[in-house]
């Protein structure tokens, strides 16, 4: 028999593909299952699979090559897509693809399956990051091909094969969490106009139970990696963690967005991220401190290029490596600290430092100690405006 390599969730979609490629490819499966960060039982996870047929099962919990390899460059490119999605589903999809491949090659599979539906990205995400990786692997979709229409006949199919499905009332909201935030979607959420009930939260306090006393955090970054906290040094795994803490408390991190996705439809998804809200907006602040006007000018259109690239699943392409190269030169002079205010579902930036700022307050402030000579100006903004000028004249010259 063929091998497959299955990513695998314990759900009941990716338990009954088990049964499924078995009976209807004739392949022996080996899951693949990654703790990303969401709720996780490897040991149920374990004999849920091989109860449910899998001949092999690899657990491996990365979090932590998650956030440095995945979300901090993401960090560093300010990447979000439409301006408020900041891609914690998106950017676990390549990282899936990757392991899926090493263990294909180490199992000596020619074929990997997952359990992503027709209609949603990360099936293009994960495809496209096995293709990049070994054009040669094939891959499988069942729920693109198989002949079950609805969770019921899921439901009776693994009935039929015996595979230990906890039947219980279903939520009807569709939800995927991991580190670095939640997406949330379906249920009342595919009415545009219906208010998020809070209860599909899953990080966040409602603003308006948050404490009503203020918390203050102080970021330190190096080159553009967050490096410390509230004046102590900290790697990344605990800057994350503990800002979703302090950040989902106080209701920071929700966003409402119509979103167009890579398929040609609009959803409506609702996202979380408490760390990622705050970390990007201290980011941003900093680099708005450091970098030259034009650079950061530039690095605005990268990071929304940025942005698309991962969200379209292109992870792995040239574009992304040539733009990488540019962000890791722009990060070297982002350093420094910023400090930030959450309050009732707010992050607020109050103070900003670093010994690379171009910030001189000789020459920005209005007070006695100002050294900018004004004299400039006029010469200035002669030259500045000399082609409206003479566009002006041609159009007296026309008339």
């Amino acid at each position: 028999m063929k091998k497959v390599v299955l990513a695998y969730s314990g759900g009941l979609d990716t338990s009954v593909c088990i049964p499924w490629l078995k009976e209807k490819k004739q392949m022996e499966v080996v899951t693949v299952s990654l703790d990303l960060g969401q709720e996780f039982d490897a040991d149920a996870l374990r004999q849920k699979a091989l109860a449910s047929g899998a001949t092999s099962v690899y657990i491996e919990n990365l979090q932590q090559e998650f956030l440095e390899q995945y979300v901090l460059p993401a960090l560093r490119a300010n990447a979000a897509y439409e301006r408020k999605y900041l891609l914690a589903t998106a950017l676990s999809r390549p990282l899936i693809a990757k392991k899926l491949v090493e263990i294909a090659e180490k199992e000596g599979a020619s074929v990997v399956a997952h359990g992503c539906s027709g209609k949603g990205n990360d099936q293009v995400r994960i495809e496209l990051g096995i293709f990049s990786l070994n054009p040669e692997l094939r891959v499988i979709a069942p729920l693109r091909e198989w002949e079950l229409k609805s969770r019921q006949e899921e439901i009776a199919y693994a009935a039929k094969h015996n595979i230990p499905v906890a039947v219980s009332v279903e939520s009807p909201y569709s939800v995927d969490i991991n580190v670095w935030g939640a997406s949330i979607e379906c249920g009342v959420l595919e009415d545009p106009w219906r208010e998020p009930p809070e209860e599909i939260y899953q990080l966040t306090a409602s603003p308006q139970s948050a404490p009503d006393k203020p918390t203050y955090i102080e970021l330190n970054f190096k080159r553009g990696t967050p490096v410390g906290l509230n004046g102590r040094s900290c790697g990344m795994m605990e800057i994350v963690r503990k800002l979703n803490e302090e950040g989902g408390k106080n209701g920071v991190g929700r966003e409402d967005l119509i979103e167009n996705r890579l398929i040609g439809i609009k959803s409506r998804e609702i996202y979380e991220s408490p760390a990622g809200t705050i970390l990007h907006l201290a980011h941003r602040e900093l680099e708005a401190l450091t970098l030259d006007k034009e650079t950061l000018h530039f690095k605005e259109l990268i990071s929304t290029k940025y942005g698309e690239l991962i969200y379209y699943g292109l992870w792995h392409s040239s574009l992304r490596d040539a733009f990488d190269a540019f962000i890791e030169k722009t990060q070297e002079v982002v350093s420094g600290t910023i400090r930030v205010k959450l309050h009732k579902g707010k992050c607020e930036m109050i103070g900003r430092r670093s010994e690379y700022s171009l910030y001189n307050e000789n020459l920005a402030t209005y007070g006695i100690s100002d050294t900018f000579n004004r004299t400039w100006a006029e010469g200035f903004i002669e030259l500045w405006g000399l082609p409206l000028k003479l566009e002006a004249m041609r159009k007296k010259c026309l008339k």
